[in-house]
């Protein structure tokens, strides 16, 4: 089989570490203004809150809005939960632009600039445009496109997304390979002729909580960035 064309990345989990990006945030955020939180709690919340409020308007419950929209709504319901409903307007929206400015995984940039050299490598991702351009800006990584989900107004695992991104690169899907740490969103892009590689990240979820088991079906499983794309040059 022909190596893919493109390959494009899950972020959230895949590419960085949202958990403990956001508590080192969030906890020197808090040190600085004396306010005292089970901040890994919050972030855990928070995350618990993203696929619900993603499947609304996936099904139509609210109108088409950015993940900084979903994640602004998530916060305002979990912060009394937490004890800082007292926060102000600028607290709040340091909170929610936090998840613009996450760390990536330690073989990721490295990775990704050797991958670039055998595929074009971009984002697909449920974030949007502006957060993933700036995420892309501070951590270094060397995308040649970014697809948000703002570009296709559908959330993954809607098809719309994979389909609409290899349409976009002028590439049918057997060509684009998808790259992420969920078997839920690798079976999505399968569903509809991309291509996959699982990459598992063990400690998306923190220390004691079991990762996935590899998914059937997948072109590969790699345990790093590098190694997809050795993977890819040999292929």
């Amino acid at each position: 089989m022909a190596r893919p064309k493109a390959v494009l990345f899950d972020v959230f989990g895949t590419v960085v570490d949202w958990r403990g990006s956001l508590i080192r945030a969030f906890t020197e955020f808090g040190r600085g203004q004396g306010i005292e939180a089970d901040w890994a709690g919050l972030v855990d919340a928070w995350r618990g809150a993203y696929r619900p409020s993603l499947d609304q308007v996936r099904h139509g419950e609210r109108p088409w809005c950015t993940l900084d929209a979903l994640h602004r709504a998530s916060l305002e319901t979990l912060l009394p939960r937490f004890g800082l409903d007292a926060l102000d307007e600028a607290a709040r929206q340091f909170t929610v632009r936090a998840w613009h400015a996450l760390d990536p995984w330690p073989d990721v940039v490295e990775g990704l600039s050797r991958l670039k050299k055998s595929a074009i490598i971009g984002t697909l991702s449920n974030g949007h445009t502006a957060l993933l351009v700036r995420m892309a800006r501070r951590a270094g990584l060397p995308w040649d496109v970014v697809f948000g989900a703002d570009m296709f107004r559908h959330y993954k695992p809607d098809p719309e997304t994979y389909l609409g991104a290899a349409s976009f690169l002028d590439l049918a899907p057997g060509e684009v390979m998808l790259a992420a740490a969920h078997p839920s969103d690798l079976a999505a892009a399968r569903a509809v002729g991309l291509r996959t590689a699982f990459i598992p990240r063990p400690l998306e979820h923190g220390p004691g909580h079991a990762p996935p088991a590899p998914p059937e079906g997948v072109d590969v499983t790699a345990e790093s960035v590098g190694v997809l794309a050795a993977w890819l040059e040999g292929a």
